[in-house]
């Protein structure tokens, strides 16, 4: 049975939004870094060597690097170090000296990263080279303990951190923000009439030919080949108010909670629905048989099955031409459908040709 149900009715008006939060500039992105590294100091919670070995083969490397040999007939049993991955966002624009927050996740068998501290680790980008280098004590939010018989309980995940300013940038990344005559806006929404409409707006603040909206995604704006001139340009552009476009008529369901959200512009033609459940309950009972006195027979088992059919009596509704979301709404609630009653009703009248709107089930 679906757990919730959400209706969610937009403004009849659209508003006007600022450009920043309609699209980004093509180009200005992060960029995801990741590194492997060693938590050190944990009070017993690290990885046990003989299941996750590659914990002991990091830490002989970085002790031969640091001038300390272990000798090959010898495994150490480590368990106040577990191996763990770090993983971080390198921000556009980012310059060595800034530092960054990262976070930091068991990859062993380790039961806790709790008052550990990661040794220094180099975090990569996808070209393989440096961008940041990774050290600090973790903030562990989780919080795990075990006893002798096996039991366990964890509070959240122990096993994962984060190091607020744990990393410290090494390497910017190269952009072509200040080398084209053009700034490419980049919609978050596909939509032609947002795009219209933002370079229309583009247009009547800085003067006809200034921006072209090339597809229902990207707006291209000419901008001043001057660095210094294009960062305060774009600050002006980006507090551009611009109405977007009206979003789709869609009804969207979410099959496995029960969620459904129905767009202000979903209209239902002429249609009669009724919903109904039937419910069979078969009940089974044992009783005894026993034999007369002086009988022949033997005490035996005997089922008895008990079968009752009820059928819920809903009443038929009718959706007239046209009807707004608060008409397909108020007749759900007057028959008291449930969510997934709701979710039936509504796949049924887009097969029969009667719901105008896009049916997205996720």
């Amino acid at each position: 049975m679906m757990s919730a149900l959400a209706l969610l009715l937009a403004a009849p008006l659209a508003q006007a939004e600022r450009v920043k939060d309609l699209a980004s500039v093509a180009g200005v992105r992060g960029n995801p870094l990741v590194g492997y590294g060693l938590v050190v100091g944990l009070d017993g919670t690290g990885d046990q060597s003989s299941q996750a070995p590659f914990t002991t083969q990091t830490l002989r490397n970085m002790l031969t690097q640091l001038g300390v040999t272990i000798p090959q007939n010898v495994n150490p049993q480590l368990k106040n170090v577990a191996a763990v991955a770090i993983h971080a966002e390198l921000p556009a624009f980012a310059k060595p000296g800034q530092k960054l927050d990262i976070t930091v996740s068991s990859i062993g068998n380790a039961k806790s990263l709790r008052g550990g501290s990661l040794l220094m680790a180099p975090l990569k980008g996808a070209d393989g080279q440096v961008y940041a280098i990774a050290q600090g004590n973790l903030v562990v939010g989780g919080f795990g303990a075990s006893g002798l018989d096996g039991s366990r309980i964890s509070v959240n995940i122990p096993s994962a951190g984060r190091i607020p300013g744990g990393a410290m940038v090494e390497r910017s990344v190269a952009n072509g923000f200040a080398s084209k005559s053009e700034v490419l806006l980049n919609l978050h929404t596909p939509d032609f009439t947002t795009a219209t409409r933002l370079a229309g707006g583009v247009n009547d603040l800085l003067g006809d030919q200034t921006a072209r909206a090339m597809d229902a995604v990207t707006v291209a704006v000419r901008a001043p080949a001057d660095p210094d001139m294009r960062v305060a340009f774009l600050s002006v552009l980006e507090n551009l108010d611009v109405e977007p476009g009206d979003a789709p008529a869609r009804v969207v369901v979410n099959s496995r909670t029960g969620t459904v959200v129905i767009g202000s512009h979903v209209r239902v033609h002429p249609a009669a629905v009724t919903h109904g459940s039937l419910t069979v309950t078969i009940r089974e009972d044992a009783q005894v048989s026993q034999p007369a006195p002086f009988g022949d027979g033997n005490t035996a088992i005997v089922a008895d099955s008990g079968i009752s059919i009820e059928e819920e009596s809903n009443r038929m509704f009718l959706f007239d031409s046209g009807a707004t979301l608060e008409a397909i709404v108020g007749a759900v609630n007057r028959v008291g459908a449930a969510p997934g009653d709701l979710v039936a009703i509504l796949e049924a009248l887009k097969t029969a040709g009667a719901l105008r709107a896009e049916l997205v089930i996720i």
